[in-house]
């Protein structure tokens, strides 16, 4: 492995749908040093996109399903209309970014999620057994993601932004997690490089507090994570992030950070959100 500082940030639609943020966030983001690589979801867009069209957004706990329309949609708007926007906007700050699906390359190789049935409690009644199919989603695994042809466009000055769209390796598009896609990016490249994952989102961090930003958790140990649950200073949603943040530390990611796009500037003097360590 050798020595240079790759950072890799993924970025939201809290970000993507308010156009001023994400010139201002697209503008620290290329003034970091080393090595970067992009990833973002899909914000509102595909959503209203879909509404125009007549294809209704379907979820199940709160997870988008991918039918053969929508996957059609988020395709368009991931890896169409929003990655192609970024690049053009990185391009013109300067920035030599070049935009790309899963396919593309074959970086980011994803099995399609199976279908699976629901287990309920004992009065769950006529709703035992149900049937739980995401459709086209793709799930990843430790060799989905090509880290030689990363580091090959990294080594060509290319600043790659990838999009949540990835591929079966058989012809077949599938939408998967971002945030499990730049975990999964940061685990693989970390091998190659001294790798810091970044989740920008729309609070400081981890706060004691969610309605005070004066509460920010600075700093978390992968053997604090447990009583921070237990007393409700991470609860909700950040579970899941924090849980993702330990498991790329684990994986050899030197540092996790999560906190707010507008705020990455703080980076360099160490500031920034709340930094997870081993």
């Amino acid at each position: 492995m050798n020595n240079n500082l790759l950072t890799i940030i993924k970025i939201g639609g809290n970000v993507i749908d308010n156009s001023e943020k994400l010139h201002h966030f697209l503008l620290d983001f290329t003034a970091l040093p080393g090595d970067k690589i992009l990833v973002h979801g899909g914000g509102k867009i595909a959503t209203e996109l879909g509404e125009s069209l007549g294809v209704e957004a379907k979820m199940i706990e709160g997870r988008r399903i991918t039918d053969i329309e929508t996957l059609r949609i988020v395709t368009m708007v991931y890896a169409g209309l929003i990655n192609k926007n970024m690049v053009a906007q990185l391009q013109a700050k300067g920035s030599n970014a070049i935009g790309l699906s899963g396919a593309d390359g074959n970086v980011i190789k994803a099995k399609k999620r199976p279908v699976a049935e629901k287990t309920y409690g004992e009065d769950a009644g006529p709703q035992a057994g149900a049937v739980i199919d995401y459709g086209f989603v793709g799930d990843l695994d430790e060799n989905s993601v090509s880290s030689k042809t990363l580091d090959s466009l990294l080594k060509a000055g290319f600043v790659p932004v990838l999009c949540a769209i990835t591929h079966d390796g058989d012809t077949q598009l599938l939408n998967t997690n971002a945030d499990t896609i730049a975990s999964s990016v940061a685990v693989a490249m970390s091998s190659l490089y001294q790798t810091r994952l970044i989740y920008c989102f729309e609070k400081k961090g981890v706060l004691k507090d969610v309605n005070d930003d004066a509460s920010l958790v600075r700093e978390i140990r992968a053997d604090e994570f447990e009583g921070l649950k237990a007393d409700g200073t991470v609860q909700g949603g950040m579970i899941p992030k924090l849980h993702n943040a330990f498991e790329a530390i684990n994986k050899g990611v030197s540092a996790v950070y999560i906190g707010k796009a507008d705020e990455l500037n703080e980076l360099a003097d160490g500031t920034f959100g709340t930094k997870m360590l081993k």
